[in-house]
């Protein structure tokens, strides 16, 4: 299994730049042991002008049986023969994605210390693969590798046996690449696509994989044409990781296209741009010194951290906390002492984890934070004796039925004395010019209610479970349809934080029935 890598260069850009790049000496020859043999990087040539680094993967058949157990193309228990013959020490497939990770780690990261402006520029590049196994022919070769910046893109198919041309083209071909890139992106191009066009892999598939994929498709697979293929293909047409890496790849494009970061995208479509009709007339000055817009997720976690301070609470629930972004901005403010993530997806709790770096926290900031796995629907004992607690874009992910029973978990189980619950307003659904008439705003979503819809249900919950309910409006505040968000802020009533909001609520009730 062979693969190069080469490139041009220059008395003042030498092209021996590239053994610093890979963090390899073009003047010796390296060995490396991987888990299914042993690869070699060596340079059949390093000049000034000219330098090409090969990476040869010599594979051990019979660690590869073992390690495999008998699985994978070759690997049936009823043909024993077939997993020592196959293709595997010859075409680059997914051992040979292995090898690059393992051996060139630092390069698809994209880090040279010596040289870090060399490794954040293209490169004039030429890389050539003699066999690569490729499912789908020649055609689905250029379309994988065509939309990435390169400017040639040579597939050749290989001949069954040259000798007998009648028995047509094999399922290899021959792949070179040309174009000018960062060394970087094109590894980790190679990466993800070479296992894509085998369509299989040596090892087996573990939820781990989204993350390696999402890493080594930065800045490229998001925006592909061929990215539900590429998706299905590299997590071995799991469907639950398949679907779970594409919904993140959307989240991704979306931020890309709005330029702003993939934390401020949740379930909630973001602030369209204004339209130039609305738009209030700004002189060159202005327009350059505005603030950037602020999305609105993070209009809601100010609304909900405002609220949270103005009850006095120091013990907050953050039920439904997904990948942990109110969590995270709860921890800045010392005056919440204890923050606790609930979710039912471990995934979206490893996910918060890692975001907020939990492993390297202090010892005094690990105390405050606790992230643990419940369904809001069922009661449990660890969310009571807490002063808040926040549902953030939650209830509308459940069916209407089985709202009763995340009501009586919260609000009559768990009995925080401030409970802050935020959802969309469908009425505002009309002014995302992007949002389909009559869809709502994210596909999880079972219902999304009017204000009018939502408040009936805060008044039947705060009555029976006694709480007092104020309305608090997150977002541009529409005239004819409200805000984009609507917040409400439940407090146990009789005490004199609640006395001044239950009025609130019951006169905004009233105007409401006389209009």
């Amino acid at each position: 299994m062979f693969l190069t890598i080469s490139t041009t260069g220059s008395p003042e850009r030498p092209a021996t730049d590239l053994g610093f790049l890979l963090h390899k000496h073009p003047d010796k020859s390296q060995t490396f042991s991987t888990s299914h043999g042993t690869a070699h990087v060596l340079y059949p040539e390093a000049s000034v002008e000219r330098c090409t680094a090969a990476l040869l993967l010599e594979i051990d058949p019979v660690a590869l049986v073992r390690r495999g157990k008998g699985k994978g193309r070759g690997g049936a228990p009823d043909a024993a023969l077939a997993q020592y013959v196959n293709d595997r020490p010859y075409a680059a497939s997914s051992l040979l994605a292995v090898a690059l990770s393992t051996v060139f780690k630092s390069a698809l990261r994209g880090v040279c210390k010596a040289l870090p402006e060399r490794a954040a520029e293209p490169l004039p590049l030429r890389i050539e693969v003699p066999a690569v196994p490729a499912r789908g022919g020649v055609e689905l070769v250029g379309n994988l590798f065509g939309p990435l910046g390169w400017t040639t893109v040579d597939v050749r198919p290989v001949a069954l046996d040259e000798a007998f041309p009648a028995w047509g083209e094999s399922r290899y071909v021959q792949l070179v690449l040309e174009g000018e890139l960062r060394l970087a992106d094109a590894l980790r191009q190679l990466y993800v696509l070479l296992p894509v066009l085998d369509d299989a892999k040596h090892y087996w598939v573990a939820p781990d994989e989204v993350e390696k994929l999402l890493r080594a498709g930065e800045g490229w697979l998001a925006d592909h044409p061929e990215r539900q293929l590429i998706t299905s293909r590299y997590l071995s047409r799991r469907w639950g990781l398949t679907r779970e890496a594409t919904d993140r790849l959307e989240l991704v494009r979306l931020a890309e296209a709005d330029d702003i970061d993939v934390e401020a995208i949740d379930n909630a479509v973001e602030d369209p741009a204004p339209e130039a009709d609305d738009a209030p007339a700004e002189t060159a000055a202005t327009a350059a010194t505005a603030e950037k817009t602020v999305s609105l997720a993070e209009q809601r976690r100010d609304a909900i951290l405002t609220a949270l301070r103005d009850a006095g609470a120091a013990s907050v629930l953050d039920l439904g906390c997904g990948q942990g972004q109110l969590v995270q901005a709860l921890l800045k403010d010392v005056r919440f002492t204890k923050v606790v993530g609930v979710d039912v997806s471990v995934r979206a709790l490893t996910v918060a984890a890692r975001r907020l770096k939990v492993e390297r926290m202090s010892e005094r900031q690990a105390e405050r934070v606790t992230l643990m796995q419940s369904s809001l629907t069922y009661t449990d004992k660890r969310l009571k004796g807490h002063d808040a607690a926040v549902l953030s874009e939650v209830i509308e992910h459940l069916d209407l039925p089985r709202l009763p029973a995340l009501e009586y978990s919260v609000f009559g189980t768990a009995r925080p004395a401030t409970v802050v619950v935020t959802t969309p307003n469908v009425e505002y659904n009309v002014r995302w010019e992007t949002l389909p008439a009559g869809h709502v705003r994210h596909r999880d979503h079972r219902f999304e209610w009017t204000r009018a819809e939502f408040r009936a249900w805060a008044e039947k919950v705060a009555l029976r479970h006694g709480y007092a309910v104020r309305y608090v409006p997150v977002g541009p505040d529409d005239p004819e349809v409200g805000p984009p968000t609507q917040m409400a802020v439940f407090t146990v009533a009789g005490t004199k934080k609640t006395a001044k909001t239950a009025v609130t609520a019951t006169t905004t009730v009233k105007e409401e029935k006389a209009a």
